[in-house]
């Protein structure tokens, strides 16, 4: 399988279990890793045959941007589900930073990384 990387797709959201976080919200960047055959589309030269990372870096920062959930993971999941819709993409990777993390130690980022699949 081959892949498409993003990397460091940055959006501001409001997600988080404490009041503050859902009030002023923060910077969350996003790492994908789209698995696809890209065979057809090299072989035709058409991006109609492959998935056109512009859009999907658009509409996960949407995601980001979006309702607001408590947990990171929930966040992952939604971005990997937007990722699966394109009918190219057989499988993802989804890395969420969170930098600002209400943590009280110091720290240097949070993440959270899922895979999805169609299977």
């Amino acid at each position: 399988m081959d892949r498409v990387a993003l990397r460091g797709l940055k959006a501001r959201g409001h997600h988080g279990v404490f009041p503050r976080e859902r009030e002023e919200g923060q910077t969350f960047l996003v790492d994908l890793v789209l698995g696809l055959d890209t065979r057809p589309a090299a072989a035709d030269d058409d991006l109609a045959k492959t998935v056109h990372y512009g859009i999907v870096a658009e509409e996960v920062v949407a995601v980001v941007a979006g309702e607001p959930v408590n947990l990171v993971e929930t966040l992952a999941e939604r971005i990997a589900q937007v990722c699966l819709k394109h009918e190219a993409v057989e499988e993802v990777e989804v890395r969420v930073h969170k930098p600002d993390a209400p943590i009280t130690v110091p720290f240097d980022d949070v993440t959270v990384t899922i895979t999805r699949s169609r299977v």
